[in-house]
């Protein structure tokens, strides 16, 4: 690594890295069992935008069909124009409501849609025995796609 400053004009970093081995896509190791959608829909509440088009990618890409919004005054305006979904995934801190304020208005309009929370605050949201209802769960940021499309498929089964 390199680094030049020059008061005034500002400062050079330059990173020098070795070349990388080849690698084989046989070396590359795929998740055991990735869990598919069958044009299921799925409401996204998100307000970190990288998190939310991520989520979104990966399940649009995996036959579910995602709908993403950045505030919890959006999804209830889709709601409130009769919009259906089979399930709810909301951040539980968002600006405005809560997620789990907004899970109480998705239910009712939606009285049996599963809601998964994901969140950084999980293990002090989890502790409280009064947050999670019937038919929610939850997941903690950072997670592994994997196990957010097995919480997913998990949910989807039940309901």
């Amino acid at each position: 690594m390199r680094i030049n400053s020059v008061p005034g004009e500002g400062t050079r970093v330059t990173l020098y890295l070795p070349v990388a081995g080849e690698t084989l896509a046989e070396d590359i190791e795929l998740p055991a069992q990735i869990h598919h959608g069958d044009g299921e829909s799925v409401l996204l509440v998100e307000d970190d935008a990288s998190v939310r088009m991520l989520v979104s990618d990966v399940l649009n890409e995996l036959g579910y069909k995602a709908t993403e919004v950045s505030e919890p005054e959006m999804a209830v305006r889709l709601l409130a124009d009769g919009q259906k979904f089979d399930l709810l995934i909301t951040d539980v801190g968002l600006p405005g409501m809560n997620g789990r304020q907004l899970a109480e208005i998705v239910r009712n309009h939606l009285s049996e849609i599963p809601i998964l929370f994901i969140t950084g605050y999980a293990e002090n949201a989890a502790i409280r025995a009064d947050f999670l209802g019937t038919n929610m769960q939850m997941i903690a940021k950072p997670f592994q796609i994997e196990d957010l499309l097995s919480k997913i498929a998990e949910m989807l089964e039940r309901s």
